[in-house]
């Protein structure tokens, strides 16, 4: 059956209306909820890293060296002629060796009240100051004099001597020492028969270990384990 134009048109009419009729939106899928820990409650957590917490290292130090030749012994200027007067003689003699028991060449000077009578035949004995590199001490001074010869010796219970001396003997006993401290200035006056000189070496493995250095009469420096 033939349908008219006018029916024709009703008909696309309503089929146009019915298409547009059964359009809708999809429906939407579930929201993603998000946790506490900042993840989505579909993605498990990673939790917290197990990795180690690094540490700091030792350092190695490097070991100073152990030194090869015998401490210098200093030179001393200013030693009067063989015909000077005995008093000058023997000042000249204890500076000299006040000067090579500390181990270093500085201005010393030695006074001894009345030494300017020890020419006189017979014993003398005197009380003198040393004073090396502006620190001084005292010592007992006794002459011989005799007609054409006189012997004297001087003694003291303390000696000065220098830092560097010191170090140089630790050096000599602890082989893997990198670093030596001990306490006393860089010129120190000491009396041979206390506890000696205390000194800390940091070895090569950056351990302390405490030593004392104890000095004789003559400036040889003796060191131990403390």
């Amino acid at each position: 059956m033939k349908l008219s134009p006018a029916v024709l048109g009703m008909f696309v009419l309503a089929a146009f209306a019915l298409s547009s009729c059964s359009d809708s939106k999809p429906e939407a899928g579930p929201t993603p909820t998000t946790s506490s820990s900042g993840t989505s409650s579909g993605t498990p957590s990673s939790g917290p890293s197990s990795a180690p917490i690094p540490t700091a290292s030792t350092p190695t130090l490097t070991a100073l060296p152990t030194p090869s030749k015998p401490w210098p012994t200093p030179t001393v200027t200013g030693a009067p002629e063989n015909d000077a007067p005995l008093a000058d003689r023997i000042t000249f003699a204890i500076a000299k060796q006040a000067q090579i028991a500390a181990g270093k060449a500085a201005a010393t000077t030695v006074k001894c009240p009345g030494i300017d009578k020890v020419e006189t035949a017979g014993k003398h004995e005197l009380t003198c100051t040393v004073t090396y590199a502006g620190k001084p001490y005292t010592g007992t001074l006794t002459v011989d004099a005799k007609q054409y010869t006189a012997s004297y010796k001087f003694t003291s219970e303390s000696v000065a001597i220098v830092r560097a001396k010191v170090v140089d003997a630790v050096l000599r006993t602890v082989q893997d020492a990198a670093k030596v401290t001990c306490t006393m200035d860089d010129v120190a006056v000491v009396k041979h028969s206390d506890a000696g000189i205390a000194c800390d070496v940091t070895t090569t493995a950056n351990a302390v270990q405490p030593y004392k250095a104890q000095v004789s009469g003559n400036g040889q420096v003796l060191v131990a384990k403390a």
